[in-house]
């Protein structure tokens, strides 16, 4: 799928099998928790390089951290195998409950940097590069944008208001951030590709349908049809006049089979 790139992401790894980053693969990725770094006016460089010079002192980690200069990622996410980062307590429960898995063993942490006191931070450009990340792992991923996105403080509600509390200073809100990338992600797919791209209720309501049809002896072959509807949707709507046609034939068939 063709997905706009509007930054570059750039690499600066840390050191592999340390206790930040650990070189454990990921077995999937399958969802992402919005982070903010805490740390007013610190860098995506400076934070990346914090991490490495303590890269064996604790576990903390983030794949990918966010400013208004670029996109950097310290653990293989986009630009590589993706690795495990260790972001979210294992301990806590909602992740699995919502995502069936521990966020540190499927989802990729981001984290965005702010200024607020200290300046030196455009928060705008910083931001448009968050929400257009976010964006780009949810079509790497096939991640449902509307659905993928937690926030860290939703997760660990005692401990955490990230990413809320960055948004907060640069006059955002955690709702605005969801609904942005939700934005973003169809603004940078071709204008094709985002007609063609059903959501999981319309593919649900079609299955339905498609169930129907056979039960009422309308349609066979239920479940290329539900394939198709789910992954070849430019194909159903191309056998649309033949299928209108078919149904047609077989509605008046069964009218005069009745009739008699």
């Amino acid at each position: 799928m063709t997905f706009k790139n509007k930054y570059s992401i750039h690499k600066k790894y840390l050191t592999s099998s340390t206790k930040r980053r650990s070189g454990i693969k990921m077995p999937k990725v399958g969802f992402i928790v919005a982070h903010d770094t805490g740390n007013d006016g610190s860098t995506a460089l400076q934070n990346i390089s914090y991490y490495e010079n303590t890269n064996n002192v604790m576990s903390a980690s983030a794949h990918i951290f966010v400013d208004d200069t670029g996109i950097y990622e310290c653990i293989p996410l986009l630009t590589g195998t993706p690795e495990k980062a260790w972001h979210v307590l294992y301990e806590k429960p909602l992740d699995n409950q919502l995502f069936g898995d521990d966020a540190n063993d499927i989802a990729a942490g981001v984290e965005l940097c702010y200024s607020h006191l200290r300046g030196g931070i455009n928060n705008e450009e910083s931001y448009k590069r968050y929400v257009w990340v976010l964006a780009f792992i949810c079509n790497k991923f096939g991640l449902d944008p509307t659905t993928s996105i937690i926030g860290h403080h939703i997760l660990d509600p005692q401990r955490k208001t990230d990413p809320q509390n960055a948004l907060s200073k640069m006059g955002k809100s955690y709702n605005q951030l969801l609904q942005d990338v939700v934005k973003e992600y169809y603004d940078c797919l071709p204008k094709e590709e985002v007609i063609m791209k059903l959501k999981q209720w319309q593919i649900e309501m079609a299955h339905q349908s498609i169930e129907n049809l056979n039960e009422k002896d309308l349609i066979d072959e239920v479940d290329k049809w539900k394939e198709k509807v789910k992954d070849k949707p430019q194909e159903v709507l191309n056998d649309l006049p033949w299928l209108i046609f078919v149904l047609l034939d077989r509605l008046s068939n069964k009218t005069l089979e009745g009739g008699n």
